[in-house]
C-alpha cells in the first residue's frame, strides 16, 4: 500500500479526481437499490405506469454516469501509474546496468531475473484496476450510511460483517509476508537452474550431471510448490471466508429484515433493497481480501528492489581529458577479493609512457584478468591509484575511459543481438566500410563474407551459437572500434588457430607503430618474447619487473619512483633467456 500513496502523492490533483470520481460512482450505485426499493413500494402497490418508466428511465440514466466516472477513475489510475510503471522498469535496468560489475557479479544470477520480475510484479499488483478497486473500499461506507437512514439494526449488522471480512483481509496480507519473501529466494534459485540447464547443456550433458541438477532441482521446486500451496490454500481460505460471510450477511439482513416488516418496522422493498445495500457495501471489501496476494507480492517484490537499488553504482559525473596521450602508472597498487586473506596483488608501482608495451605474465588465477579490470575501471584498487596522464582513475568518468582504449577481455561476453549492433555499441558512429576495414584487421571477414546475414548474422545466448575462435575475432574488432589510445589485450591467442595467433600479431604491431601503448596478458612465452621487459604476476605477493638476458634498457616501462622496477632490484630479479 505505501506504493499506491507514494504513486499518488505525485499528483495531489489526479488523486483529488480519483477520489471524486469514486465518490460520484459510489453514489450513483446507489441507484439500483433505491429503484428496487421505489418498484416495490410505489409502483407494486399503486400500479401508475407512469412512475415505472420514470423510476426505470432515472436508474438507467445513473448506471451509465456510474460506468462513466468508473471510466474517468480509471484513466486517471493509468496515468498515475505511467511514469512509475516506466520508471520502475527502467530504474532497475538501469541499476542492473550501471552498478559496478563486482557489485552485480557478487549477486547470484537467479536473484538478478527475480529482480527483474519484481518490477512486473508490483506493475501487476497496482494496475489501473486494482488501484480503482482500492479506491471504492473507504466508499464502502456511503452504502451503509445510506443503511443506516433505512434501518439502524440491519446498517449495524452489515458493518459487523464489513469489519470481519476486512480484519481477515489485513490477517491475510501479514500471514503471507513470510512464504512470498521465501518464495522469492527460492524462486531466485530455480532461476539460476533453469539458466544452466539452457546456457550449459552440452556441459550438463557431457559430464553426466542430469542426475544431480535434477536433484538440486526436485529440491527447490518442491519446496517452491510448497509455499505455492500455502499462499494458494491461505488466499483460498479468504475466498471462502468473503463468499461465506456474503451469504451469512444476506441471511442475517434478510432474516432481521422480516422480523421488522413484520412489527410494521420496515417495508419489503426496504428489506430487499437493504439486502442490495449490505451486498454493495460489502463488494469493495471482498475484492480488497482477494488482492490480498498479489499485494503481499508487492510488498516483497518493492522491499527486493529497494535492496538492489542500494547497490554502489559506477560513476556518472567526473574527470574527462581533452585529450589522452596513453601514459598509464601504477603508484603502490594492491587488490583483495572480499573473503580472501592474502592480496591477490600488493605494492605494484609501475610508469608507462605513450606507445610502451609491456607485457604482464602469470599463471592462471595470478591476476592477469584482475589487473586488466581494475584499467578497465570494472574494479577498484583497494590501496594505491591507478594514474591516466597523471589523472587519478577514480576522478575519471568511466564512460569516457572506455572510449579510450581497446579492450579484449579474457572472455567476452556479447549482447544478445546482431555483430553488426554489437561493433556499433562500441562506435555508434561506424559506417560500413568501417566495419568492414575492423572485421578485416580482426580476421572477420571471410566469416561475415561467408555468411548468409553477413554483419546481421545473430548471436544468440552470449554467443554460445558460434565458435570460440568466431566469438574471439568479433571481440576483437570490437576492441578496435574505439582505436583508443590504450591496449587492454587479455589472452589474445586464446583459442585462435595459427592464422588467428598471426592476425592477432599484426593488429598488436600496427597498434605500436600508431604509438599506442600496449599492454598484453598471457602465459604464452611466444607472446611475451616480444618485449625486453614483462611483469611476473606469478611472484606473490609483490609483481616484479623480469628483464630478459641480454635485453636492452626498455622504453616500455619505468617505475613511478625510481630508474628501476621496485619490484626488480638486482638481488630479487629473475632474468629469463
Amino acid at each position: 500500500m505505501h506504493e499506491l500513496f507514494a504513486r499518488l502523492k505525485t499528483r495531489p490533483g489526479v488523486f483529488a479526481e480519483m477520489t471524486a470520481a469514486s465518490l460520484l460512482a459510489s453514489i450513483l450505485g446507489l441507484a439500483s437499490s433505491l429503484f428496487v426499493i421505489q418498484v416495490l413500494n410505489r409502483y407494486v402497490a399503486h400500479g401508475v405506469d407512469a412512475t415505472l418508466a420514470t423510476l426505470a428511465i432515472g436508474t438507467v440514466i445513473a448506471i451509465f454516469l456510474e460506468f462513466g466516472f468508473k471510466q474517468v477513475r480509471l484513466r486517471l489510475a493509468a496515468f498515475v501509474n505511467a511514469p512509475f510503471d516506466e520508471g520502475l522498469t527502467n530504474s532497475a535496468f538501469r541499476v542492473l546496468t550501471g552498478a559496478k560489475s563486482a557489485a552485480v557479479q557478487s549477486l547470484a544470477p537467479g536473484l538478478r531475473q527475480q529482480v527483474m520480475s519484481s518490477a512486473d510484479t508490483i506493475l501487476s499488483a497496482y494496475s489501473a484496476p486494482n488501484v480503482a478497486a482500492l479506491f471504492d473500499v473507504p466508499f464502502a461506507l456511503i452504502f451503509v450510511g445510506v443503511l443506516f437512514l433505512l434501518s439502524p439494526p440491519l446498517a449495524i449488522i452489515v458493518l459487523i460483517f464489513l469489519g470481519l471480512v476486512f480484519l481477515t483481509a489485513l490477517l491475510t496480507l501479514s500471514s503471507l509476508r513470510k512464504p512470498t519473501r521465501d518464495m522469492t529466494i527460492t524462486g531466485g534459485r530455480r532461476n539460476a537452474l533453469i539458466s544452466s540447464a539452457i546456457s550449459a547443456a552440452d556441459t550438463v550433458r557431457a559430464f553426466n550431471v542430469q542426475d544431480f541438477i535434477r536433484k538440486q532441482w526436485r529440491k527447490e521446486s518442491g519446496l517452491f510448490q510448497r509455499l505455492l500451496r500455502t499462499i494458494a490454500a491461505r488466499q483460498g481460505l479468504v475466498q471462502s471466508i468473503s463468499a461465506g460471510a456474503q451469504a451469512l450477511m444476506s441471511v442475517a439482513v434478510i432474516t432481521t429484515g422480516a422480523v421488522l416488516v413484520v412489527r410494521g418496522q420496515l417495508d419489503i422493498g426496504g428489506m430487499i433493497g437493504a439486502n442490495i445495500l449490505a451486498s454493495k457495501a460489502l463488494g469493495p471489501i471482498i475484492k480488497l481480501a482477494q488482492m490480498g496476494e498479489a499485494l503481499a507480492k508487492a510488498r516483497q517484490a518493492t522491499a527486493l528492489l529497494q535492496e538492489f537499488s542500494k547497490i554502489p553504482m559506477e560513476r556518472t559525473e567526473g574527470s574527462a581529458l581533452d585529450k589522452y596521450t596513453g601514459r598509464l602508472e601504477f603508484q603502490d597498487l594492491a587488490f583483495l577479493y572480499p573473503g580472501q586473506n592474502a592480496p591477490l596483488l600488493e605494492s605494484l608501482s609501475l610508469k608507462l609512457e605513450p606507445g610502451a608495451m609491456l607485457p604482464v605474465a602469470g599463471a592462471n588465477g595470478a591476476g592477469k584478468t584482475t589487473l586488466a579490470r581494475l584499467i578497465a575501471g570494472l574494479l577498484e584498487p583497494a590501496r594505491g591509484k591507478i594514474l591516466v596522464d597523471g589523472v587519478d582513475l577514480n576522478q575519471i568518468v568511466p564512460e569516457w575511459w572506455r572510449k579510450q582504449i581497446v579492450y579484449l577481455p579474457q572472455e567476452p561476453g556479447f549482447l544478445n543481438t546482431t555483430i553488426r549492433d554489437n561493433l556499433q555499441a562500441a562506435n555508434p558512429d561506424m559506417d560500413d566500410t568501417a566495419m568492414n576495414e575492423l572485421a578485416r584487421k580482426a580476421g572477420l571477414k571471410d566469416f561475415i563474407d561467408q555468411s548468409p546475414e553477413g554483419f546481421d548474422t545473430r548471436i544468440e545466448n552470449n554467443g554460445s551459437n558460434l565458435s570460440l575462435g568466431v566469438r574471439r575475432r568479433i571481440a576483437l574488432a570490437r576492441a578496435l572500434a574505439t582505436d583508443g589510445m590504450l591496449v587492454i589485450i587479455d589472452e589474445p591467442t586464446e583459442a585462435l588457430d595459427a592464422e588467428g595467433i598471426k592476425v592477432v600479431g599484426e593488429v598488436l604491431n600496427e597498434l605500436s607503430k600508431r604509438g599506442r601503448t600496449l599492454l598484453v596478458f598471457s602465459h604464452d612465452a611466444q607472446t611475451l618474447s616480444s618485449a625486453p621487459y614483462y611483469l611476473d604476476l606469478n611472484s606473490k605477493p609483490m609483481p616484479k619487473m623480469v628483464k630478459r638476458r641480454d635485453a636492452p634498457t626498455p622504453l616500455a616501462a619505468v617505475p613511478s619512483d625510481s630508474k628501476k622496477p621496485k619490484a626488480a632490484a638486482p638481488d630479487t630479479a629473475k632474468e629469463t633467456g
